[in-house]
């Protein structure tokens, strides 16, 4: 069976009046040509952000008076690096606590690694 239905000319097309001649949308059908939207408010405009006057800083309560580093070489122990910065092999402890995040083990540091040498202990007993 074949589809006996035409194709319709586009030109024949018209939503405006088609069939009336009067302009008007046919019968049924909705005519939104005179359509026309705006949006007001009574809010004020918002002014975009100023960051002229931001800056930025970093602060610490942490005492840094003479914190150095020690990059260790072989043999070192943290009792030599200790009687090499403070005068005193007792101070190794101070050293292990300061680079807790680096280390497990006070015997186990490794030759490149690099340690925080925090500022004099108060005593140097």
């Amino acid at each position: 069976m074949s589809d006996t239905r035409k194709t319709p000319d586009p030109a024949s097309l018209s939503l405006k009046g088609a069939g009336t001649g009067s302009g008007a949308a046919p019968a049924g059908k909705a005519d939104f040509s005179g359509v026309r939207g705006s949006v007001d408010s009574t809010e004020d405009p918002v002014r975009g952000a100023d960051f002229g006057k931001v800056s930025s800083s970093i602060e610490s309560t942490e005492d840094v008076l003479d914190e150095r580093s020690h990059t260790v070489a072989r043999g070192d122990t943290l009792s030599r690096i200790s009687n090499r910065y403070y005068g005193s092999a007792n101070h190794w402890k101070d050293i292990f606590e300061a680079n807790r995040d680096l280390l497990d083990d006070p015997d186990l540091i490794q030759p490149g690694q690099v340690l925080r040498i925090p500022a004099r202990p108060r005593d140097d007993g």
